[in-house]
């Protein structure tokens, strides 16, 4: 059985965040889940209960993330387990993107991922024992008009696991990334059945994933039994791309 670590799940309020922070409470670690938001940060609570908490946080914002972290270690102690879920999309073609759309995407999306990473490897060093996880996408690897500020910091972030997994294994630290395809979450709900139609065209199994599915392979990549894999981008797409 894997061992209890305290474990931090940036943007776990809904989505892909809110399905990892769950299983891997299950699986026995103390989840501290991210929101942006008061609201966001109660929905966490309530839904981690007992077997964890929330904190608020922008990644954009240097000030929050070291505040959130002092509260954090405050409470529990160093994460030793870190999911970097949290994104934002601001879409539109790029001769019509504006310099705020590009900075917010790229600046919380891979900044925020540099922000919250670079002080929670302290810890981990110092307990030569720690995993990182970073939530990419299918877009990083196969681009997606209308989406390059979105494209250009998921491509970036794969680029940073692989640095940053040649950095910290000699220290028993794993680095990896999960990339998910076309996954239920708020941002496909509202799709109509034309669009979804289409875009499972391309996809061999058949239907868009479930939360559940990238969670299940966060849970792997932070167990013991992932302890020999680092710097790997592991695809969540039902084929839609094969790496």
């Amino acid at each position: 059985m894997t061992e209890a670590r305290v474990a931090l799940v940036t943007g776990a309020s809904r989505g892909i965040g809110r399905a990892v922070a769950q299983r891997l409470a299950a699986d026995g670690h103390r989840v501290i889940g991210t929101a942006t938001t008061e609201t966001g940060v109660e929905t966490i609570a309530k839904t981690l209960g007992e077997r964890g908490s929330a904190v608020q946080l922008r990644l954009e914002d240097p000030a929050s993330v070291e505040a959130a972290l002092r509260q954090v270690e405050d409470a529990v102690g160093p994460p030793l387990v870190l999911v970097n879920n949290a994104g934002v999309a601001r879409d539109g073609l790029l001769m019509r993107l504006s310099p705020d759309a590009w900075d917010e995407v790229v600046g919380t999306n891979l900044s925020g991922v540099y922000r919250l990473t670079r002080p929670l490897l302290r810890g981990m060093m110092r307990a030569r024992w720690g995993r990182v996880v970073n939530v990419s996408s299918v877009v990083g690897r196969m681009g997606n008009a209308g989406q390059t500020n979105y494209a250009a910091a998921k491509a970036g972030i794969e680029g940073f696991t692989r640095a940053l997994a040649r950095e910290v294994g000699s220290r028993g630290i794993t680095v990896n990334a999960v990339a998910p395809g076309f996954i239920e979450t708020d941002m496909t709900a509202g799709l109509d059945e034309a669009r979804r139609a289409a875009m499972l065209e391309g996809v061999p199994l058949g239907r868009m994933g479930a939360p559940e599915d990238v969670a299940a392979v966060v849970s792997f990549l932070v167990g013991e039994g992932a302890a020999y894999i680092t710097g790997e981008t592991v695809h969540v797409n039902g084929g839609l791309h094969m790496a």
